[in-house]
């Protein structure tokens, strides 16, 4: 079992639904959380409002950086270190989305995704999981999701960072197990989080409506089982009915998902 209270852990992306998810209820367990995301400002606005609701557990630091650089990852990095306190958990939260044809979407754009979504997890995993094989202690968490299972007609670009997200996480697991380290990768499906305003291009986005938020998930209610399958060490974990689902059925049915995404595609 991984021990949530007290543990020191760090939150990437801690401004997003599940970002903000994780700090309410891992602050609950009694965690002491490194939080990150990209503006400070805002970072911290929403950090005081969930400190005004839950008065356990504690804030170690909450800091704005870009993350999509190397320079980004090594100065989160080297800003933990001077805390001289050792991180138990690093949870890969941060993401972005887009939507559209493979050829449609700008370069710059899915180049940035690919360095949110994918290098960055790869960049500080890389770097804190060397000091937890010192330890031989430690636990990595990538939010990866359904679509790193199965890729929509539109998500060619998401669905490959989640794909590789969840390679990192089968072969961090194979590598860090002899030293005692955990890893767990999460594949949730679309939730009710700002990921659904993602931006779209091109002939798919003037097709396809907005997406049905009837259907998307409670991120609370994801991260409450993301958080209890952390607890339990699993290596991959499906935190809703739908994303189990689908999982079941690319396993073993993979012409029905296909006309699945054929007909969600066009909606």
């Amino acid at each position: 079992m991984t021990q949530l209270n007290n543990a020191v852990i760090i939150v990437t992306g801690a401004s997003g639904g599940f970002g903000q998810q994780f700090t309410r209820q891992l602050l609950a367990q009694g965690s002491h959380l490194i939080l990150t995301d990209i503006d400070e400002i805002v970072l911290r606005q929403k950090v005081k409002a969930i400190q005004d609701q839950v008065t356990t557990g504690k804030i170690i630091a909450c800091w704005g950086i870009d993350l999509s650089t190397r320079h980004g990852c090594q100065t989160l990095y080297d800003s933990v270190k001077t805390l001289n306190t050792p991180v138990d958990i690093l949870i890969n939260n941060a993401g972005i989305a887009l939507y559209g044809r493979m050829d449609e979407v700008p370069p710059e754009k899915w180049e940035q995704l690919m360095q949110v979504n994918l290098l960055t997890p790869m960049r500080l995993s890389s770097l804190f999981i060397a000091d937890m094989i010192v330890r031989k202690k430690g636990h990595i968490v990538n939010i990866s999701s359904i679509a790193g299972w199965i890729a929509p007609a539109g998500m060619a670009h998401y669905s490959t960072s989640k794909f590789g997200l969840r390679g990192l996480s089968e072969g961090l697991f194979n590598e860090a197990k002899p030293y005692n380290i955990k890893v767990t990768g999460v594949y949730p499906f679309f939730s009710r989080t700002p990921m659904l305003q993602a931006e779209q291009y091109g002939t798919l986005a003037r097709k396809t409506e907005k997406f049905p938020e009837d259907i998307a998930t409670d991120p609370a209610k994801v991260i409450e089982r993301t958080i209890q399958a952390i607890k339990r060490n699993k290596l991959h974990v499906f935190p809703d009915q739908t994303a189990k689902n689908l999982h079941f059925l690319q396993q073993y049915f993979p012409p029905l998902v296909n006309w699945i995404n054929s007909k969600f595609s066009q909606k």
